[in-house]
């Protein structure tokens, strides 16, 4: 497990078993859902995986290989706090991290009013804390709240939480393919959704860690955690953050069998020194019903095999 990993139900933190768990009845609809503006993309064939040979082996981000998806539409950002407020206030729909009645936290996040609500530190990566009452409306636990965070993508929200939204939306998740495609931004192979530098010209072009992992940062005023959805230049097709920030789920399966659910793009708790996992080609994992406070996701919607309408 890598410093930036994402834990999962089957990580040791004092969590419950997703069988422990009686699924709900799909909400009743009660309002209609807002249009989803979505940037509307040709399709193509573009060269998909690491073409640096910098992944990690478990990984499986190459051999880099031509890929041809179809016409398709994209969110510009992850979906927000304040998008995925109106989809439960219309559903009323409990996430799987509510229904569990934890998830998971990073360490220097946890307020005070949370320390009592810890269940246990991740063994491989004890900077992951399980804490009960950790949410989307709540996402460092008890004492926290989203004051501030409208705009910021919503964490904790698992692949079957993201499936649900998609459903009232009428949209659905990317597939991995459809992901890297539109994160590339029109670049062939590069590193990043803006080049092959990390920090051209010394700018910061996403959101990941600056400081020494995990113990301290060293952003002004120590800040950590996520950042608007909308935050640093977006790429060539218009997509903010598809590097740093949170992890977004894709649609596709990790493995055959289905248990675990890809997911990509690293977040704010990546950096070069232990987890590399921003870069475009990245990929990572998790079961479908884990959330993490670093976990969201942006939707997608298939279009006509002519392509986008013209401007």
């Amino acid at each position: 497990m890598s410093a930036c990993c994402t834990p999962g139900r089957g990580c040791t933190a004092g969590t419950g078993r997703r069988d422990a768990v009686a699924l709900l009845p799909s909400p009743t609809v009660r309002t209609a859902p807002p249009p989803h503006p979505l940037v509307e993309l040709p399709g193509g064939t573009f060269r998909m995986g690491d073409a640096f040979g910098e992944g990690y082996p478990g990984d499986r981000e190459g051999p880099v290989r031509e890929v041809t998806v179809a016409p398709f539409a994209i969110d510009a950002t992850a979906v927000t706090n304040a998008r995925y407020a109106a989809f439960v206030e219309a559903t009323g729909h409990r996430t799987d991290a509510e229904r569990f009645g934890s998830s998971f936290v990073f360490h220097l996040l946890l307020p005070p009013a949370a320390e009592r609500h810890v269940l246990g530190a991740v063994p491989q990566a004890p900077w992951w804390l399980g804490v009960s009452g950790a949410a989307w409306h709540t996402p460092e636990g008890p004492g926290s709240d989203l004051e501030g965070r409208a705009d910021h993508p919503v964490v904790h929200i698992s692949h079957d939480d993201a499936l649900a939204y998609c459903a009232w939306a009428g949209v659905r998740l990317p597939t991995e393919a459809e992901w890297e495609y539109a994160a590339r931004g029109g670049l062939d192979g590069a590193r990043y959704p803006w080049g092959d530098e990390f920090t051209p010209g010394g700018r910061e072009m996403c959101h990941t860690w600056l400081g020494t992992f995990p113990h301290r940062s060293e952003r002004e005023g120590g800040h950590i955690g996520t950042v608007p959805a909308t935050a640093h230049a977006p790429n060539g097709y218009g997509l903010h953050n598809t590097s740093g920030n949170v992890w977004e789920w894709c649609a596709d399966a990790w493995d055959p069998d289905g248990r675990e659910r890809v997911i990509r793009g690293g977040s704010y708790l990546c950096h070069a020194s232990h987890c590399n996992r921003y870069r475009v080609a990245a990929r990572s994992r998790n079961t479908p019903d884990s959330s993490t406070g670093h976990g969201g996701f942006r939707v997608a919607r298939s279009l006509p095999p002519e392509g986008p309408a013209p401007p």
